[in-house]
């Protein structure tokens, strides 16, 4: 049975979306990175800007996400993170979400796997953790809760 520990919830704001269009795998949309904030048991501080997801919305609706930022705690330590996963559900449902409306993320699959780089003595467990998240895209920020694998 694989066990968890809740590590941080954050919230990162986002910019416009840039609509790159079709390419072989699919549409390339790049949603910017503006800021935020995280908190939890064992760190909190800011999400800086300058990040952003690199998303594909696949042929079948389906996205991939793939987002770089840095993360940087309340003591000061940086924190590279490289977070990817999916984000599906039935068409309706993400349709709202793609026009930015508030909707549940009971009804639509959201799940991601972030690593993490820092040079901070203290977070060092970061660089060799396991990670996984629960996400839910709002209209102009992304949620996400974020468990450490034991």
């Amino acid at each position: 049975m694989i066990k968890t520990e809740f590590v941080y919830s954050a919230r990162i704001t986002i910019g416009d979306v840039q609509e790159l269009g079709e390419i072989h795998a699919g549409r390339r949309r790049i949603i910017p990175i503006t800021g935020g904030s995280f908190e939890g048991p064992q760190l909190s501080g800011t999400i800086l800007p300058g990040g952003a997801d690199w998303q594909i919305v696949r042929r079948d609706g389906s996205a991939f996400l793939e987002a770089r930022y840095t993360m940087q705690t309340t003591n000061g330590a940086l924190i590279y993170v490289e977070n990817k996963g999916y984000r599906h559900g039935p068409a309706d449902v993400m349709a709202r979400v793609a026009q930015g409306e508030t909707v549940d993320p009971a009804l639509y699959y959201m799940r991601t796997t972030p690593f993490f780089e820092t040079s901070d003595p203290q977070l060092n467990w970061l660089n060799h953790t396991i990670c996984v998240c629960t996400g839910a895209r709002e209209a102009d920020c992304v949620k996400l809760d974020v468990y450490a694998v034991l």
